[in-house]
């Protein structure tokens, strides 16, 4: 291995206003009315507006740096607040953020560079990152090939939105089946890596929003379990990811890769406008 490779980057995710990164031009940001978790739904427009209802800050963070939501390795702790804590948003993207000839994974890093911005400036967010190389599981078509379904759903229709009917989203359910309306292979790798126990990388090289229905599967970590709950939950009976990911055409292999390393230096609860 180079000396390269073994040099430790580490840089902070934040940069001064001259560097002009996108940003949301208006943004509206509130204690949410409602902390019921069922009314909590993250929707970006197809124009690249932001709207955002009872969502807890680590929602943020996980689809702006493509991290877990759970705890994980890849993202220092929080404070508890950033978890429990909700917020409505709504923030008015600038004309032409994203065009008729953008395509999905320029939309997605956009919008995600916009929620970026947003942390920064309204929640004083100093992020650390460090590359490190880390076993992972490697998302692979499998020998037979793969058996997805395409979705109905366009990448133009739908940006992000964790409505049941939404798109990049998982309907959550028993053992966290694979069930969504139209999914990408990099939005299947962030989901499961919930609950793998390494890291999971996309590797599948397939293009397009997918319509997965999967049975549920045994956990390979949980998170700690919501206050006040002892969090015994009996999985045993389900099958392991690799069996169902198998029954899609699709294989998680051990490997190794160089991922970044999230560590929050700084984060404040941000003032209601």
């Amino acid at each position: 291995m180079s000396i390269f490779q073994h040099a430790v980057v580490l840089f902070l995710v934040t940069l001064p206003a001259a560097a002009q990164l996108p940003a949301f031009e208006k943004i509206t940001l509130k204690p949410a009315r409602s902390a019921d978790p069922r009314n909590m739904r993250v929707q970006v427009l197809p124009n690249g507006d932001l709207i955002a209802n009872a969502v807890p800050v680590i929602t943020l963070l996980s689809y702006a740096y493509d991290v877990p939501s759970n705890p994980s390795p890849r993202l220092s702790l929080l404070p508890d607040w950033t978890i429990g804590e909700k917020y409505d948003i709504e923030a008015k993207a600038p004309a032409n953020t994203i065009t008729a000839s953008s395509k999905d994974s320029e939309a997605q890093s956009r919008i995600k560079q916009m929620i970026r911005q947003l942390l920064t400036d309204h929640f004083r967010l100093l992020m650390g990152v460090e590359d490190k190389r880390m076993s992972v599981y490697a998302l692979s078509v499998s020998s037979s090939g793969p058996k997805l379904q395409k979705s109905a759903i366009t990448t133009k229709d739908c940006v992000f939105d964790t409505a049941p009917e939404g798109c990049h989203t998982f309907v959550i359910g028993f053992g966290h089946p694979l069930n969504a309306k139209a999914i990408s292979m990099d939005d299947l790798a962030h989901y499961i890596e919930n609950w793998t126990d390494l890291p999971v990388v996309n590797r599948t090289a397939l293009t397009g929003l997918f319509t997965v229905n999967t049975e549920g599967w045994l956990p390979m970590r949980l998170p700690p379990p919501p206050p006040n709950t002892t969090g015994d939950v009996n999985f045993s009976n389900l099958p392991t990811v690799f069996k169902v990911l198998g029954k899609i055409g699709l294989d998680l292999r051990r490997q190794e890769a160089i991922l970044p390393v999230y560590t929050v230096r700084r984060i404040e609860r941000p003032a209601a406008n």
